[in-house]
């Protein structure tokens, strides 16, 4: 059977649609519990800080999925070719996604970045009714305001909005959110028909060099980190960055814009869990309440959502 007679059987049968909208929702929970480890184990590392944290992550992240494309798939070139103009849109917004969450976190507090970040759903719809010309439903923009509202809940006790030191921070942190909204309508849009997996791989390249050139500016070129350090980072560039973004593409071929995005929230609450769970980080009444609230609105989007999205037979590629 090919994967266009998949498509139209899935798309057929009301029950293996909702299987696999199941299961995109499932892939989702795994990658924002893989993303969700970075704080925890960040804080192990010995010596390694601040933008050399996100150019060894990247540069992990880049070959992990280079030797995923090479040795598995078995067309490393080919693969970046067929991604084409949408592969390096999509790319681009990668690496400002792992670029700007770190350059912002020197600038501000993790709560302000956070809270900044919390937009990103509200973006994400915007674009998807101005680009995709897709109607956004009642309780997908219920949820996004519910959502919102309890991410700043959650962090409002430590949010600082003054000084120029912050602001900078935040202004920077904005650019996190604006690419995750892009990079989704990219997946949703420009790459049917076309796998963007090659994309993560350009997206670690670019933040890569981009830090390099940042910490030359910075007169901090001298790489500190120590051989723990590095395996570390190796494991969070594999686990932590190159396989949950893969999995996120694979993701977006069964779940709407919004959606993909407000289930990407779902970080957000599992990183203070982490912190509680290995750090004795113990979360606050603020940081539960907003999260029950947060997880109250995703899980009233998907079960107020009725029948799952059909998948358009050019949206999906085979493996």
């Amino acid at each position: 059977m090919t994967t266009s007679e998949t498509v139209t059987v899935a798309n057929a049968h009301p029950a293996v649609s909702r299987a696999l909208h199941r299961r995109a929702i499932a892939l989702m929970v795994l990658v924002t519990f893989l993303w969700s480890t970075a704080g925890v184990v960040t804080r192990h590392l010995e010596s390694a800080a601040g933008l050399e944290v996100t150019f060894w992550r990247s540069l992990f992240a880049a070959i992990f999925v280079a030797g995923y494309l090479l040795f598995v798939r078995r067309d490393f070139l080919g693969a970046l070719r067929a991604s084409g103009t949408a592969g390096l849109v999509s790319g681009l917004m990668w690496c400002a996604m792992f670029s700007c969450f770190m350059l912002a976190l020197l600038k501000t507090t993790v709560a302000n970045t956070l809270v900044v970040l919390s937009v990103a759903p509200l973006l994400t719809a915007v674009l998807t009714w101005a680009v995709l010309r897709e109607r956004i439903q009642g309780r997908t923009w219920l949820a996004i305001a519910v959502a919102s509202g309890g991410i700043i809940t959650m962090f409002a006790g430590a949010f600082e909005a003054d000084g120029g030191r912050h602001i900078t921070g935040m202004l920077i942190a904005f650019a996190v959110p604006i690419a995750a909204a892009i990079n989704v309508v990219t997946l949703k849009k420009i790459g049917h028909g076309v796998d963007l997996v090659p994309a993560v791989f350009i997206g670690g390249v670019l933040s890569a060099m981009l830090m390099l050139i940042a910490m030359v500016a910075s007169s901090s070129l001298a790489l500190r980190a120590s051989t723990h350090d590095i395996i570390l980072l190796a494991l969070l560039g594999f686990f932590q960055l190159g396989i949950p973004c893969m999995l996120m593409v694979v993701a977006s071929r069964r779940l709407t814009a919004p959606e993909l995005s407000l289930l990407a929230l779902l970080e957000v609450l599992q990183g203070p869990l982490w912190a509680w769970l290995f750090a004795g980080e113990t979360p606050t009444a603020a940081t539960l309440a907003g999260g029950a609230v947060v997880l109250g609105a995703l899980v009233f989007n998907e079960i107020a959502g009725g029948k799952p999205p059909a998948m358009p037979p050019d949206q999906a590629v085979s493996h």
